[in-house]
């Protein structure tokens, strides 16, 4: 007997305006999120403006296709992005080196995530790893963003309380379209306070700049390994921990893989490295993007969409996010992340025997702790684990 064939995919037909809406989020809420992070790395180690354009076109193209073809495939709302823990950490360690080394680096540690998509072994370690932890690493992981749209109303209080009330009327009245409203909202009282300044921004196409790579022991030391350790805890596991939370059972290692590649592809040319996302997948997984979780992927391909045209013209990238106030790009991933932050809770919270474990999962991973130079994702799992295997022992042995 023939099995039923699935269904058509029609990703114009099952888009919406709250899914268009959700992937911009994303995308913006990625690029400034760290964007200054790589022009810091870029200049502090000698790097040519074109070399620093070549590196976002690099990334945007690498998270373009990736984001649209992953999403296509699955169907799951599948965004990547680039390591923002992974271009801090190139502020202090890229100098260190020539950049053809640097570039080498690049591409052992695409090598290395390659390897543990290819192999399973990040798909067994993450099927390892119980749902209620997953759920507590993504809701500590964004209440940290969620946060911060209180912290900016100190700064810009017409402008965020604006946005916020916006939001709870229009929840209220048409849940779909709350974000775009304070999204809106904001552009109109950022405008109206002079808050918005595009004198800078011009129109100019990024060109790719092709670095031949370099190997050396010191590279490795010092870029490659900590930027896969970096790049597995802080991105890719709590990425795959999103997917899960929000109902999406995609397996890992074919993600995993898929990125690897396109790191090794897009490393000669700047590219530190694609991962999947975390903050900005959970926009595009959550209830904000579209009210249908089987259409939701629709959300992550616009996201692709914006992330291709935004690299295009990746030359005056940062000039265009600077013309936004900073507090109206916290306040709207806030926002966004409202929804994703309470279920991320609620299943945290389900299951008695590990609410314990949960909790302390959540709390450290909201600290935000660094150590070892390993940020407190990876700390906030290792912790809920102790914790579960401490109280829950003698429980299963009985």
């Amino acid at each position: 007997m023939l099995s039923a064939a699935p269904p058509r995919l029609r990703p114009l037909a099952d888009t919406s305006v709250s899914a268009v809406v959700a992937g911009f989020i994303a995308m913006m809420t990625g690029y400034t999120s760290s964007l200054i992070l790589m022009y810091q790395a870029g200049q502090a180690a000698g790097l040519s403006a074109g070399q620093i354009a070549s590196w976002i076109w690099a990334l945007s193209i690498g998270m373009a296709l990736c984001s649209i073809g992953l999403s296509l495939r699955y169907r799951t709302p599948i965004t990547v992005a680039w390591s923002t823990p992974g271009a801090a950490l190139l502020i202090t360690s890229l100098g260190g080196v020539s950049y053809p080394e640097a570039i080498g680096a690049y591409l052992t540690c695409a090598a290395l995530v390659t390897v543990c998509g290819v192999t399973g072994t990040f798909e067994r370690l993450v099927r390892r790893l119980p749902g209620s932890l997953a759920a507590a690493l993504l809701a500590g992981i964004l209440f940290r963003i969620g946060s911060e749209i209180f912290i900016a109303a100190q700064h810009q209080t017409l402008l965020v309380l604006g946005m916020f009330f916006a939001y709870l009327v229009c929840k209220r009245a048409s849940p779909r379209y709350a974000v775009l409203v304070a999204l809106l909202v904001g552009l109109a009282l950022a405008a109206g306070l002079g808050l918005l300044n595009f004198s800078g921004v011009s129109l100019q196409l990024a060109v790719p700049v092709w670095t031949t790579p370099a190997f050396s022991i010191g590279a490795t030391i010092s870029i490659a390994i900590p930027l896969f350790v970096v790049c597995m805890t802080s991105q890719n596991m709590p990425g795959m921990a999103v997917l899960r939370a929000d109902g999406y059972q995609v397996p890992a290692s074919p993600l995993i893989t898929v990125t690897g590649i396109a790191s090794l592809l897009l490393a000669p040319f700047g590219s530190h490295g694609i991962n999947l996302a975390a903050i900005s997948a959970a926009i595009c997984t959550g209830p904000q993007a579209h009210e249908n979780p089987a259409k939701r992927y629709t959300a992550a391909v616009w996201c692709g969409v914006f992330y291709g045209a935004a690299g295009t013209f990746g030359a005056t990238l940062a000039a265009l996010f600077a013309a936004f106030p900073r507090e109206l790009v916290l306040s709207i991933a806030a926002l966004a992340l409202f929804g994703s932050i309470v279920n991320g809770l609620t299943q945290a919270m389900a299951e008695p025997r590990e609410r314990e474990a949960a909790l302390i999962t959540f709390m450290v991973t909201a600290s935000g702790m660094t150590l070892f130079s390993i940020g407190s994702a990876f700390w906030g799992i290792v912790a809920g684990v102790v914790t579960l295997l401490i109280l829950n022992a003698n429980r299963r042995a009985a």
